[in-house]
């Protein structure tokens, strides 16, 4: 792989004008394609095959109105004295109904004082609004007319407030990418001491993540993408496209140190630097296109596009950067060395410093390190998860106000009714129908169960059931496990009818364990590929089994840090977060996914080089110091870039963005300066040489990738002693790397 890499790393500096254009050339054409081809995005979370979608779809065939219909509430309160029914009131109230009728694409609104849906108190009231298409098809002026009935209840002097789907706006910009940037950039300049330097990894992020977010806006108009998933590939394609840069032109720069020729050193960093960034980037790539294996299709559709954005960093990291290098020539060091001044060595670099102490005290370092996670892991044991509902919005939006002034005066049930579907032989559902509302009605948590609803053609009906507790809570959810465990006995005594639980909250609740189901083969699938992975790159089996468990180290430290902050209400107020509630279900299994790939990056760059280190005539932990003085100032310049990106995104007001990037900001800085350079490194002291041992028959049937550069390393013919000449410095250049 190296000297393939090689080859294209020469190629794309020496033919830098056509590598540059043809970037162009894509970026314009998927331009266009994003320009004529995008389509919406759909936030509606499906999970086929689950109960409670096939009994959705049957209320669309049944109802005509199923899982795709777009719904919203307008709830009116009396925010003083007095009630609805007063006259005027009462007058009011009838007008912003009669208004939601006549609004745009409105398909039917129910009136509070016909229905009932009015609070005991007689202070709060609710109309439901149904339209007969998706909430994606909802026009912009569809949504102004909706919010706009609502003004002859206000000058009456009512509250008015909106919740369900087709309320929800898009997410004003915030600048959670450019502080991310800002940060980077800082860190990049003070890492190379060169403002072109530092540029070059920024200027290539940015243009991976503008290709990977217009090909998500492409994919748009053939998928169903949930709106998030552009927030995601951002995260994800800035962390990796500038971390991948980062370890490229610090190589380059370290080959034209030792003398080498632009498009020889250029060379020589992919086919080294470049082998890692295709293992880094192909671990990512993999983990999180292994969402498709667990069934849920949101989730994979997710997975897929940011693995594709972090495949485009991956390519341009390959070809344009070099190109770019060539175009900045040797203005890519910093001036001291370009004038060929001797740089003198102040102090013992921070890596050689910190991996002799580590070693020294490699028993205290590892106990210490392994204490420390564990009591940050610790609130990982109340974990609870389940979808965002409206009572985690912001506590100042129209959703929130609205969520928290019915379950006021409704209690907090009715935000998460259930519906129950009877389905059985022509003309029998309405009986059968009663029976099971008989029989729902008497479990516990029940309130209110409305009046049964048949279909035209009679075998099938509905009735909706509001729980006491809210659609969150673990008592809802005990609900609808116990109205489901009185299926068989229905069916019995019925002649073979049958019922179904669904609603929003019943599919929330079936998709939060479905989630949580597939999360353990699923980490199973990750570490499993780890080792692989791990096993063609350092062509050992110890290895790859300690930075699996690290790997667990650092996702059970993020996964205590996200529950402590964000379900635990702890700090919560220092990071902005304005509501806690459980856990959002996928988190979890993203953050495994992207964790994973993010912790294999900083194992690959690192011990790559103990391993090249080790293979010359370095002793164990000799190996280890060699292998940390070269690379640890630019892991950690790469882990602190990574945590800047990710915590940016805490500043997100989408709430599964913010979560998301607290998790993976903590979990690299656990992963990166406390599992992979302390403990890490204690690990290999401890393990010796049988750290790097591989069974003779093993050996032969793993082939051999060379991500280290050994081959190049031994064809010292692709550098010519004239260039080297042509380089040299006054002072003595230290020896070509092996590697």
């Amino acid at each position: 792989m190296a000297t393939l890499l090689y080859r294209l790393g020469r190629f794309s500096f020496r033919h830098r004008a056509f590598t540059l254009v043809l970037w162009l050339g894509l970026l314009a054409s998927i331009g266009f394609g994003a320009a004529t081809l995008s389509g919406p995005t759909d936030d509606a979370v499906s999970i086929p095959g689950t109960e409670s979608w096939r009994a959705m779809d049957v209320l669309g065939e049944k109802f005509g109105a199923g899982s795709n219909s777009a719904s919203a509430r307008v709830v009116i309160t009396v925010p003083g004295d007095g009630t609805l029914t007063d006259p005027e009131r009462r007058a009011a109230v009838t007008a912003t109904v009669a208004a939601l009728r006549t609004a745009p694409q409105v398909g039917a609104v129910s009136d509070p004082f016909q229905t009932g849906n009015i609070a005991p108190d007689g202070r709060t009231a609710y109309a439901s609004v149904t339209y007969p298409v998706p909430e994606t098809e909802v026009r912009a002026a569809s949504r102004e007319a909706l919010f706009a009935a609502g003004e002859a209840a206000r000058r009456a002097g009512l509250g008015v407030e909106y919740s369900g789907e087709v309320t929800a706006t898009a997410e004003a910009s915030n600048a959670a990418e450019g502080i991310g940037i800002l940060v980077a950039a800082v860190v990049l300049l003070i890492t190379f001491g060169s403002i072109l330097a530092a540029g070059l990894p920024l200027l290539t992020a940015i243009l991976g993540v503008t290709v990977g977010l217009l090909g998500i806006s492409v994919a748009t108009g053939f998928l169903d993408l949930a709106s998030n998933t552009a927030a995601l590939a951002t995260m994800l394609g800035l962390a990796v496209g500038i971390d991948y840069a980062l370890f490229i032109v610090s190589r380059y720069r370290h080959e034209l140190a030792a003398g080498r020729d632009g498009d020889e050193a250029a060379g020589r960093a992919v086919g080294t630097a470049g082998s890692a960034v295709v293992f880094a980037g192909l671990t990512v790539i993999i983990a999180l296109a292994a969402l498709t294996v667990i069934g849920i299709p949101f989730l994979a559709a997710m997975g897929i596009a940011a693995a594709g954005t972090v495949a485009v960093a991956v390519v341009i990291s390959l070809t344009l950067l070099p190109a770019l290098l060539g175009l900045a020539g040797r203005r890519i060091l910093p001036r001291a060395a370009r004038r060929g001044a001797a740089a003198r060595r102040v102090r013992t670099p921070f890596g050689e410093r910190w991996a002799r102490g580590v070693l020294r005290f490699r028993v205290p370092a590892l106990i210490l390190s392994l204490l420390a996670v564990g009591v940050v892991a610790l609130p990982v044991a109340d974990l609870e998860l389940a979808l965002p509902d409206e009572g985690t919005a912001a506590p100042d939006s129209t959703q929130r106000k609205a969520y928290d002034q019915l379950a006021n005066g409704f209690g907090a049930g009715v935000n998460g009714p259930l519906v129950i579907l009877v389905e059985t032989t022509a003309g029998r559902a309405g009986a059968a129908a009663e029976q099971a509302r008989s029989l729902v009605s008497g479990l516990d948590d029940v309130v209110v169960v409305t009046p049964v609803r048949p279909n035209a053609a009679g075998d099938a009906a509905m009735f909706t059931v509001v729980p006491r507790s809210g659609p969150t809570s673990a008592q809802t959810r005990d609900l609808v496990h116990d109205i489901r465990a009185r299926q068989a006995g229905f069916t019995a005594a019925n002649d073979g009818a049958t019922f179904s639980v669904t609603g929003r909250t019943a599919i929330d609740i079936d998709i939060a364990q479905k989630i949580n189901g597939a999360l353990l083969p699923y980490l199973g699938i990750v570490l499993g590929l780890a080792f692989v992975l791990l096993l063609l790159v350092f062509r050992s089996v110890l290895v790859p089994i300690k930075a699996a468990l690290g790997f667990l180290v650092s996702v059970a430290a993020s996964f205590g840090a996200l529950v402590f902050i964000f379900q635990q209400g702890h700090l919560a107020d220092l990071l902005g977060i304005e509501s806690t509630g459980p856990i959002v279900s996928f988190t979890p299994i993203f953050l495994v996914g992207i964790l994973f790939g993010l912790a294999m990056d900083y194992e690959v760059f690192l011990v790559t080089r103990t391993r090249e280190e080790f293979r010359g005539d370095a002793g164990p932990d000799e190996a280890i110091v060699s292998g940390m003085r070269h690379s640890a100032r630019v892991v950690t310049a790469a882990a602190l870039i990574m945590m800047s990106v990710f915590a940016g995104f805490v500043l997100s007001d989408d709430v599964i963005i913010k979560s998301l990037g607290f998790a993976l900001a903590f979990g690299v800085a656990v992963d990166a300066l406390l599992v992979r350079m302390t403990v890490g490194p204690a690990v290999l002291s401890l393990l010796g040489r049988s750290a790097w041992w591989l069974p003779r028959w093993l050996d032969r049937l793993v082939p051999s990738v060379d991500v280290d550069g050994a081959r190049l390393a031994a064809t010292p013919d692709v550098l010519t002693s004239a260039s080297i000449q042509a380089h040299t410095p006054s002072h003595p250049a230290p020896s070509p790397p092996r590697g």
